[in-house]
């Protein structure tokens, strides 16, 4: 079983980093088994492509424009994923979707997707998440470990 946690944003743009954010936040406190690879997407795009083919599972976590409330979170899995992409909240969004068009016309498409979102409150230039983003740091950490689990993965919090 080959499963990938994504984190992809843009850490110089303020909360457009969340997803980064997360997936640090992640390994930092979790073991994973050897079997879960986390990355760090940045704003990488097709550079991701050979890290992604013949995935079981690909989780990714990013912000996203969902209109509502800063630090709103949304959960969107398989088939609903690529479409969410559609709507770009940042340039590196057409990386992601042009990662996930070609895995799917290269017929090794993730067995299963989720992402997890995140509504941003600023974009600005600025290397710290705002407050109400930082805040939800947390809850992101609990819905991936959740969708590990579904899978039958185990994190491990480090002590």
């Amino acid at each position: 079983m080959k499963v990938v946690v994504l984190g992809v944003g843009n850490t110089l743009l303020e909360d457009e980093g969340i997803g980064v954010r997360a997936v640090e936040l992640l390994q930092e406190r979790y073991v994973l088994p050897p079997e879960v690879r986390v990355i760090d997407g940045g704003t990488a795009g097709m550079e991701l492509l050979e890290s992604l083919e013949d995935v079981d599972k690909l989780i990714i976590v990013d912000c996203v424009r969902v209109n509502q409330p800063p630090g709103t979170l949304i959960r969107r899995v398989d088939d609903e994923v690529p479409a969410f992409f559609r709507t770009k909240i940042s340039p590196h969004q057409i990386g992601v979707s042009d990662v996930l068009a070609a895995l799917t016309l290269r017929e090794r498409f993730p067995k299963h997707l989720a992402l997890i979102g995140i509504q941003p409150k600023s974009l600005e230039c600025g290397i710290e998440l705002t407050p109400e983003i930082a805040a939800t740091l947390p809850q992101v950490l609990a819905m991936m470990v959740e969708e590990l689990d579904s899978f039958g993965i185990k994190a491990v919090e480090k002590r």
